[in-house]
């Protein structure tokens, strides 16, 4: 049986060319995609070319300014491009400003950030120092700011704010339809409410049963009135009856 013979044939120099030649058109092309990506990234995280130059502010702003909420935003450590920036960090950044509720931002094309802002809005003083707002929650607005709002300040533990002002809520409906006014209303950690009538008496309404003892004072002042002395405070801790402290003028 006769050898096998391997023979090499050479291929014909244009099919060589036409290969090289094809491999690197490929490369050309993977290289401008390439090309095209990365500079299609420079350009969109280049805050020269799209920068946030615009805020638009919606909402009824009373208690603060266009360049409070333009601080705010600017109190990021970065402001990126219109592409890049992350509308959730400007959101918490409002949201951060002691007077903002509820904040939501968008972008809109070009250049612009719209934002959509709540305030708090103030029901009371909070411990003397932050505030309290429609629906009981303590926010740390300074009190000063709604000075002539002449608010009922109101004092308790942490957390029972809710509770404090839902006290106060069912409480001076009744006080004002006799012709008293709540000035402080406190709730201490024995779980006692005392009240401070703007007139300056004191109300000891003890742990229980509040309401009632508050519509037996408003029975027993007229009574109280006739004595012609200013009073200092009622106790109404008692079941029937009340005790009356005098205020001690100097002589």
């Amino acid at each position: 049986m006769a050898d096998a013979v391997l023979k090499i044939v050479p291929l014909p120099p244009s099919a060589t060319v036409t290969h090289w030649g094809g491999a690197a058109f490929f490369l050309f092309v993977i290289g401008f995609i390439a090309w095209l990506f990365s500079a299609g990234i420079n350009w969109m995280t280049d805050a020269n070319r799209l920068p946030l130059s615009q805020l638009v502010i919606q909402g009824k702003l009373e208690y603060l300014s266009a360049d409070d909420v333009r601080q705010g935003i600017l109190q990021l450590d970065h402001l990126g491009s219109f592409m890049t920036q992350d509308v959730d960090k400007i959101q918490l950044a409002l949201e951060a400003l002691p007077w903002i509720s509820r904040a939501s931002v968008r972008k809109q094309w070009p250049d612009s950030i719209k934002v959509f802002l709540v305030e708090h809005q103030p029901a009371a003083i909070w411990n003397q120092q932050h505030l309290v707002n429609t629906e009981g929650a303590v926010f740390r607005a300074p009190a000063e700011q709604v000075k002539e709002k002449r608010l009922a300040e109101l004092t308790g533990p942490e957390g029972s704010s809710r509770e404090v002002l839902a006290a106060l809520h069912e409480m001076q409906p009744i006080l004002q339809l006799a012709g008293f006014e709540i000035a402080t209303l406190a709730l201490n950690e024995r779980r006692a409410w005392r009240a401070w009538l703007t007139n300056g008496v004191r109300l000891e309404l003890g742990r229980e049963a509040r309401m009632e003892r508050l519509e037996r004072f408003i029975g027993l002042y007229p009574e109280l009135e006739q004595q012609g002395k200013a009073i200092e405070y009622v106790d109404l801790r008692y079941d029937t009856g009340a005790a009356v402290g005098w205020k001690v003028v100097p002589e």
